[in-house]
């Protein structure tokens, strides 16, 4: 099997570029940033890290597994799961913040 990897020497950067190439790619991270759910992503994965909770961490807090945390984080980045704002609480409540919801 003949399998492409990206070297190791690429940047963070250089690899969201190089993927945007894709015409398919690009339409869904442009579809997905028009709807604000990338800002969401990023808020939960730093408030994960200013907490410095592990994921295992965070589901012990939320009374849960730690693939339910994953899948809740998952959720945001390919959009298929559906999100439940139950869900979002607790997550919020184990890393320290809470959830407001605006409409604009």
């Amino acid at each position: 099997m003949n399998t492409k990897r990206t070297p190791p020497s690429m940047t963070h950067e250089e690899l969201i570029a190089k993927m945007l190439e894709n015409k398919n790619v690009r339409y869904e991270h442009e579809r997905l940033e028009n709807e604000g759910e990338f800002k969401l992503l990023d808020e939960i994965l730093a408030a994960r890290k200013s907490a410095g909770l592990t994921h295992e961490q965070i589901a012990k807090r939320m009374g849960t597994r730690k693939s339910a945390v994953v899948r809740l984080e998952n959720a945001l980045i390919s959009g298929k799961d559906t999100l439940s704002l139950g869900a979002l609480k607790k997550y919020a409540n184990a890393v320290g913040k809470k959830v407001e919801v605006h409409l604009v």
